[in-house]
């Protein structure tokens, strides 16, 4: 890419997707954590209690 304000950009938001990458590396457990996903297991855990049940 030849030197411009666009290519400057470019390079300014990698910079930052690399430092808020690093920034957030340990907290990954936190950051995936997603209620959908949690709602979604608790369902499916009662499907299977109530299965053994009946």
């Amino acid at each position: 890419m030849k030197p411009s304000g666009y290519y400057n950009r470019i390079v300014d938001v990698m910079e930052e997707l690399v430092k808020f990458t690093l920034l957030t590396r340990d907290n990954s457990d936190f950051l995936v954590d997603r209620y959908s996903e949690r709602v979604e297991s608790a369902e499916q855990l009662m499907q299977r209690v109530n299965q053994k049940e009946g």
